[in-house]
């Protein structure tokens, strides 16, 4: 069925958004733009030569969760590894200057910080280039950022984590990770990668988007069908997850088509799309998991959670880089829904 919430109801919720202590776990990085425009082709090669007149920096993957979340509450901690590059200072400048806090973030000297440089010019992507290092936590760093999380838990209202597949998510420390947070009853949201084999158990919610869901499931991507309740690939893969899994919820994001909720006992709820323009998808998931765990830890249905995260993504596609929302927006957005 196709699902339909309370618009004062979720503008109540937002309310509440500002006094819930989140973290932030996962694979940080650095985002950086660089902006010109285009007036001939290289005499080297048929592409375009990029004069640059501007440079930006945000923080990027797990880090740009962080920085959405930040947007609604004061309370946002962030857990990860930042490399001792300039990059990784200048990463950790970034967030202090956003008011998160980095206490839990592990400075490795061995380890160069993921960034991901996009050129645009004229308001379009040219190319991007990426340069990380996908190197695993080892044991020790494992074992800190589980003692970090320990320590922490008590005073969290719920935890992200946000994997992107650069090596601090461990199968070890996942398994940690989801035994404290269990433990100590807190709300657990989890974006997963595709690429990675890391099993997850018992979290509160889960959002992988379409292609994540599908590989995670064993299954060949398989093209769209709309209405997305007749996507009976989409359905089984859901229903793989759910069961491999075992999340409270289970959302998976659909871009165009919105997003699909399993997990309610009538069967799935297929949440329409909000995005009126879409200029850019980059961090639209970010913004997406940020929202859906600062409306689970505010007493939201996972239908109504659903809601909110689908509003705040439509909104921040309509935004040219990676970027965040304000409270001002979302509320304003429901009331245009």
């Amino acid at each position: 069925m196709t699902a339909a919430v309370d618009a004062k109801r979720l503008t109540v919720l937002v309310g509440q958004f500002s006094s819930k202590r989140i973290l932030v776990i996962g694979d940080l990085m650095l985002d950086e733009y660089l902006w010109g425009k285009v007036s001939r082709i290289s005499p080297e090669a048929p592409v375009p030569v990029v004069d640059v007149a501007r440079e930006s920096y945000f923080p990027g993957g797990a880090a740009n969760v962080a920085r959405n979340v930040r947007e609604f509450t004061p309370h946002t901690m962030a857990l990860g590894r930042a490399g001792s590059d300039r990059y990784g200072c200048q990463l950790l400048e970034l967030l202090a200057a956003c008011g998160i806090d980095t206490d839990g973030v592990q400075r490795d000297a061995a380890l160069s910080t993921t960034v991901k440089t996009r050129i645009i010019a004229r308001n379009q992507q040219v190319v991007r280039v990426d340069r990380e290092s996908r190197t695993p936590l080892t044991r020790a760093q494992e074992d800190d950022a589980l003692s970090f999380l320990e320590s922490a838990i008590a005073d969290l209202d719920a935890v992200i984590v946000a994997d992107y597949g650069k090596g601090f998510l461990t199968q070890r420390f996942a398994d940690g990770l989801c035994g404290i947070t269990r433990r100590a009853g807190s709300i657990l949201t989890i974006d997963p990668h595709p690429y990675t084999t890391i099993h997850w158990s018992g979290a509160t919610a889960i959002k992988p988007n379409r292609l994540e869901a599908f590989l995670a499931a064993g299954l060949a991507p398989a093209d769209p069908v709309t209405p997305v309740l007749a996507d009976e690939a989409l359905i089984e893969a859901g229903r793989r997850l759910m069961e491999r899994w075992q999340p409270r919820d289970l959302l998976i994001t659909l871009g165009e088509h919105g997003m699909l909720l399993f997990g309610d006992p009538s069967g799935p709820l297929h949440i329409p799309t909000c995005a009126r323009t879409v200029f850019d998808v980059s961090g639209a998931g970010d913004t997406a998991i940020a929202i859906l765990t600062l409306a689970l830890a505010s007493g939201a249905t996972a239908l109504e959670a659903a809601h909110l995260a689908n509003v705040a993504s439509g909104i921040v596609v309509g935004k040219l880089g990676t970027a965040a929302i304000t409270p001002a927006e979302l509320i304003s957005g429901l009331t245009a829904d």
